[in-house]
């Protein structure tokens, strides 16, 4: 984590936190293009099934938001799926977004951009 940006360090934090608070498979936080920063967890409801990175960004759309630059992602995952990957793509605020994705203890393994 030490070579993360300030900002992104922040992201490993929340994205740490959010999902150690509900033990969920993950967790996820993103910046968006204002510098606001969300934080979510993988939500698994008989009903409702949202990956964590899903669900942060649905957070970020019902807040308003209008575009993400940056994400990190917590969890077993050693690389983003390709339904998290088509979120972050859809909702980039007209450039890539940097995406983190790490363990659960914060470690990130993988930098890469959609």
């Amino acid at each position: 984590m030490s070579d993360l940006s300030a900002e992104d360090q922040k992201l490993v934090t929340l994205a740490r936190a959010t999902r150690a608070r509900i033990q969920a498979a993950e967790g996820a936080a993103v910046r968006d293009t204002d510098g606001r920063t969300y934080a979510a967890a993988t939500v698994d409801l008989p009903s409702l099934r949202l990956t964590a990175v899903q669900a942060v960004v649905a957070m970020a759309v019902a807040s308003g938001s209008t575009g993400v630059d940056a994400c990190v992602v917590l969890g077993d995952a050693r690389d983003l799926t390709e339904p998290d990957a088509a979120v972050l793509a859809d909702f980039a605020g007209g450039g890539g977004v940097v995406i983190h994705v790490g363990d659960a203890r914060g470690t990130v393994a993988a930098t890469l951009s959609v």
